[in-house]
């Protein structure tokens, strides 16, 4: 059984490598990555480290040949997302690849958070192809708030525009072991899988730093708009403010308050604290 991850360089595929690594044999274990330089140190460890590119579609048929098992890890292009995820699973299809994981967003099939549409999109074309299939609904990872953790430390507030919105937050960690759980296991096949810590308010995770790190923190609730003049005077690029402001406001909506006891079952434990991880993350 032979089993790909792209992206395995990225912040989440290099974890989920490092996961699989731990269930099975690494001559198991294929990855595709736009520069094997970056990946060396995998096929020192056994990995087969093959080119591949979301915009090279030939680059993608030939590292999907001879894989049972393909996890596509969404890509960070937003403006050519949908094209890109199209090309990766046209290619397993060319490739006869026999099951197909995908990192979606929270509640994707329904949502109106700003990232849903494309994930969306990507969870019909691959439903389209008859190729079994997992969805990992992904909710937030705690590492997205590391400017917010830094700022603080710094003695800035803890400012915010998503009032009393909640979210699912988790450590990545987490999320690649669910991943490496769902493609190196069996029993997986068209399902879907909501991620999602415990929902939990910005106010609330202000206060779970707090004593993680043992200090004060203020929050501070501000609109929309003073939250996106911040952004822009903190030197945030004008082009990426109405996106940011978009998602704090979407979480204000509930676009993230999604619970579900799926996390747990997958990882066979709790959920990492978030406590816990957030020392983690700041030792």
């Amino acid at each position: 059984m032979k089993l790909l991850v792209t992206g395995a360089t990225g912040q989440l595929g290099a974890l989920v490598v490092e996961a699989l690594l731990k269930k099975v044999p690494a001559a198991d274990i294929a990855v595709s990555v736009r520069d094997p330089k970056k990946a060396e140190h995998l096929h020192g460890l056994g990995v087969d480290v093959r080119y591949g590119d979301f915009h090279d579609y030939a680059s993608l048929v030939k590292a999907f040949a001879g894989i049972d098992r393909l996890l596509i890890i969404s890509s960070g292009d937003l403006h050519n997302r949908v094209e890109q995820h199209r090309a990766a699973v046209r290619a397993a299809q060319e490739a006869k690849v026999g099951f197909i994981a995908y990192t979606s967003a929270p509640n994707a099939a329904n949502s109106v958070f700003p990232i849903a549409e494309d994930h969306r999109e990507t969870e019909q074309i691959i439903q389209k192809t008859g190729i079994p299939y997992s969805f990992l609904r992904n909710n937030w990872y705690l590492e997205n708030e590391m400017g917010t953790f830094q700022a603080v430390l710094n003695g800035a507030p803890w400012t915010i525009a998503s009032g009393e919105g909640k979210v699912g937050w988790a450590w990545r960690r987490d999320y690649a072991e669910a991943a490496a759980t769902v493609l190196a296991g069996d029993g997986h096949d068209n399902t879907i899988y909501e991620l999602s810590g415990k929902p939990i308010t910005q106010a609330e995770l202000a206060s779970i730093f707090a004593e993680a790190m043992n200090r004060e923190v203020q929050v501070v609730h501000v609109s929309d708009e003073e939250y996106g003049k911040m952004l822009s005077e903190s030197g945030v690029p004008e082009a990426v403010v109405p996106g940011l402001v978009a998602m704090q406001r979407g979480i204000r909506e509930g676009g993230l308050d999604v619970e579900s006891e799926d996390f747990g079952k997958l990882l066979g434990r709790p959920v990492t604290p978030l406590r816990e991880a957030i020392r983690q993350l700041l030792a």
